[in-house]
């Protein structure tokens, strides 16, 4: 099935009952030895590991969760170039995003106060490759940062809500 095929059809589910355009994720994080986590991606049943570098407590089995946040933007903004071209009929031959970021350890280790935990700085580099001139790909480009879920949640704030039980 293509992208367009997969846009059309989501598009008449949506018309048909604006209800399926509500779609929800869920992942259950367990401590292992060590820094190392088990996530299980709930719904559609993969499983992966996190774990930290040595110098952060850890044993390197994995790309820690800061990692898998730079890896979740650029596999998004990947994922909605290719879904907004298709959907603008923008030719692609190729996209490649580096995504990086700096933090500063002074917020997670309770250092400093002044300090955020997260990301102080964030840069995303993109390479597109095909036929269409460079301005169909700055609109594109546009397009993507308007409609890419992912730099969504790292631009605006969303309400987040913890438990303990």
């Amino acid at each position: 099935m293509s992208l367009t095929d997969v846009i059309e059809g989501t598009r008449k589910a949506v018309d048909a009952d604006p209800h399926n355009a509500a779609v929800s994720f869920s992942v259950a994080n367990a401590l292992k030895p060590g820094t190392t986590t088990e996530v299980h991606v709930k719904v559609r049943d993969h499983s992966f590991t996190v774990d930290e570098p040595p110098a952060l407590g850890g044993t390197d089995q994995a790309a820690n969760p800061v990692e898998l946040a730079l890896a979740a933007l650029g596999s998004c903004q990947v994922i909605t170039y290719q879904f907004w071209a298709a959907k603008r009929g923008i030719p692609l031959d190729s996209v490649k995003v580096t995504v990086d970021g700096d933090l500063d350890l002074h917020g997670f280790f309770g250092f400093s106060f002044n300090t955020r935990p997260g990301f102080g700085d964030v840069r995303v580099s993109v390479e597109l490759e095909g036929p269409a001139s460079r301005e169909r790909y700055e609109d594109l480009k546009r397009e993507v940062d308007e409609h890419c879920p992912v730099l969504d949640l790292f631009r605006n704030e969303t309400p987040v809500s913890t438990k303990l039980t």
